[in-house]
């Protein structure tokens, strides 16, 4: 079912458009451009991924995928968005629908529809349609596109929860899905399985022990842990097979991590205690089990998520965008971006941000000749001679140091290193290492790579290249305004989804302002 929808205004959508022209003027900038948006390809694609929606009135694909931007650009939920469209005339002015009395849509379909463009990727095609209008202005070369990589915190949905009250909600999670699986009460569950800790308000009010006594926590934990042990007895004794189905194999499964995760045996006494640091792959949330704890810099820990964007440099259009969670290093992102971005010509010059350096797709793209802009790793020695000072000769895979001394580079993984025999008669050596067993230099995978950044950025040349790459964390920055610092979702695919809307606004809003200019 196409979205039937005329191309000029009417006499009742040109009075509300001539009052939006300063303070909602991309109201009126979608409904001039829904035509060309969503023309008659365009919506055969979204057509074939969306179909027709169960149990109710067919719907236009298109006009469900312009709800879902201005649910983006005015950050509002389905059911907001159930009555905005009932109550706003800026939203029935896009949709076509001036005066109506009630929403064209509910609100099951909003997220039946979301489901579905996840599902067929219809957000990628959605974005990418943003991109074609923009080429499509004849003001960028296409080409060869510089492309500029970059990411930006997203805080997740989930609540973060301790280890006490983690290892709490898994345990009453279990026994919720043990009363649904086997048609009990969750009361009767916790009675016949004697969980003495889930009849109070919370875990901690019911272990009632003074929290600054290190022993009476060790004894709370083997208490509470007892317990654990006694529902998954319980669980194994009266659900059977069925423990193997979801959603109770989920929660046990769930359970287990959490308590492998935050839990490590006690060396002294073969007890489990509270793991001393986070593990590597920590689950922080049971409510969004994709969050993880991350970094956006040393004195910058946040948990959630990174979203990561790919930008045409030269267009100033976002040509691909993709949600990983906070702990997965940048440089995973990269396929996924190039991917995006090779659908929209071919890329001369890559402006990067040094957590990308260790993908491999970047040596792939710099040997097939794309140009990588990026500032290398700082090297850093305390006052010492650093990597710099060393000639790195990979070709025939040797290393010369400042005092002439040559060493073969036998394993680029384990780096070079200096014998004693070599350092200790050197008269620098007090300005090249402490160490009694000689100098180490490591050897990066793209050492190669480094040298020659390390190389331009001494260049005037070089350093105003990498200057190129700012305009892509101004698009960042407007991404946040738009999507806001905390994911509407839980997921990194819904996220993802969420994040490319937002980007196709972004790129929208740019192309309202070079139509305006023209």
């Amino acid at each position: 079912m196409r979205w039937d929808v005329p191309t000029e205004l009417t006499t009742e959508e040109a009075d509300v458009a001539k009052d939006l022209r300063r303070v909602g003027k991309f109201y009126v900038f979608l409904r001039e451009i829904r035509r060309e948006l969503f023309d008659e390809e365009f919506e055969r694609l979204l057509e074939e991924g969306y179909g027709k929606a169960r149990g109710t009135a067919p719907l236009p694909a298109a006009l469900l995928a312009t709800v879902t931007l201005l649910q983006a650009y005015d950050q509002v939920s389905d059911a907001e968005a159930v009555v905005t469209a009932k109550m706003d005339k800026r939203w029935q002015l896009v949709l076509g629908c001036l005066g109506a009395t009630k929403a064209p849509y509910s609100q099951g379909v909003l997220v039946d529809f979301r489901e579905r463009m996840v599902a067929h990727d219809l957000d990628r095609k959605l974005l990418d349609r943003t991109v074609e209008l923009a080429k499509r202005t004849g003001k960028f070369g296409w080409q060869h596109l510089k492309v500029a990589l970059d990411s930006s915190p997203l805080l997740g949905a989930g609540r973060v929860l301790d280890t006490w009250n983690l290892i709490g909600k898994a345990l009453s999670t279990v026994v919720d899905c043990a009363a649904k699986t086997l048609g009990r009460s969750r009361d009767e569950v916790v009675e016949e399985a004697g969980l003495s800790v889930l009849r109070g308000p919370s875990i901690k009010a019911a272990l009632d022990i003074d929290w600054d006594d290190p022993e009476q926590k060790d004894e709370a934990l083997q208490v509470l842990l007892a317990e654990v042990d006694r529902l998954e007895s319980w669980v194994k004794k009266h659900a059977g097979d069925r423990a193997e189905q979801p959603p109770l194999r989920e929660a046990l499964v769930a359970l287990k991590r959490v308590l492998e995760q935050d839990l490590e045996p006690d060396p002294t006494d073969g007890k489990r205690k509270i793991r001393r640091g986070v593990a590597r792959d920590r689950m922080p949330s049971l409510g969004d089990r994709e969050m993880r704890h991350g970094r956006k810099s040393k004195s910058r820990p946040f948990t959630g998520y990174k979203r990561h964007i790919a930008r045409a440099a030269g267009a100033g259009v976002i040509v691909g965008a993709v949600v990983l969670p906070a702990n997965q290093p940048e440089h995973e992102a990269v396929r996924p971006l190039l991917d995006d971005t090779h659908r929209h010509g071919d890329t001369s010059e890559l402006f990067i941000d040094r957590g990308y350096l260790a993908s491999p797709d970047i040596e792939v793209a710099r040997t097939a000749g794309v140009a990588v802009r990026c500032k290398p790793w700082p090297a850093r020695n305390q006052g010492r001679f650093t990597k710099e000072d060393f000639v790195l000769d990979l070709a025939n895979r040797r290393v010369t140091c400042p005092a002439s001394q040559t060493v073969p580079i036998q394993d680029r993984a384990c780096g070079v290193h200096f014998p004693a025999a070599v350092c200790d008669p050197c008269d620098l050596r007090s300005r090249c290492t402490t160490s009694r067993n000689g100098r180490s230099v490591a050897i990066h995978p793209q050492e190669g790579l480094l040298i020659e950044l390390r190389a331009r950025r001494k260049t005037s040349e070089g350093r105003r290249e990498l200057r190129q790459r700012v305009p892509v964390e101004h698009s960042l920055a407007r991404i946040g305004q738009v999507q806001g610092t905390r994911a509407r979702y839980k997921g990194a695919r819904k996220n993802t989804l969420d994040l490319r809307r937002c980007a196709a606004i972004a790129n929208l809003q740019d192309l309202a302002r070079l139509r305006l200019a023209a």
